[in-house]
């Protein structure tokens, strides 16, 4: 199983940016899927990007164009660039992967909230 570890949540305004990292335990390349979601109060767990291991993306509808998922393969970590924030975007942000063998797993999250 893979352990995850978020970080860069916090408190931003509105049309801010910030960007979460998730930090894995194990190789990337060694990641058959990987990716993002997000769970808002009382609103079920919604994804907002998942990446193969092949580097193909999908974006969730309500964050394309403005959120970019990315990974550094060296540091065996991944990247969500949250930019144009809106308060709707509040939420848990939590890491997800599924390695080439074995169960899929989650990170513990990190609290994004916007508002002014």
């Amino acid at each position: 199983q893979v352990q995850l570890v978020e970080s860069g949540g916090g408190l931003v305004q509105p049309g801010g940016s910030l960007r979460l990292s998730c930090a894995a335990s194990k190789n990337l390349i060694n990641l058959y899927q990987m990716g993002w979601y997000r769970q808002a109060p009382e609103k079920q767990r919604e994804m907002v990007a998942l990446m193969t291991s092949g580097g193909s993306i999908t974006y969730g509808d309500s964050v394309k164009g403005r959120f970019t998922f990315s990974r550094d393969n060296g540091k065996n970590t991944l990247y969500l660039q949250m930019n144009s924030l809106k308060p709707e975007d509040t939420a848990v942000y939590l890491c997800y992967a599924v390695p080439l063998f074995g169960s899929a797993s989650w990170g513990q999250g990190t609290q994004v909230t916007v508002s002014s």
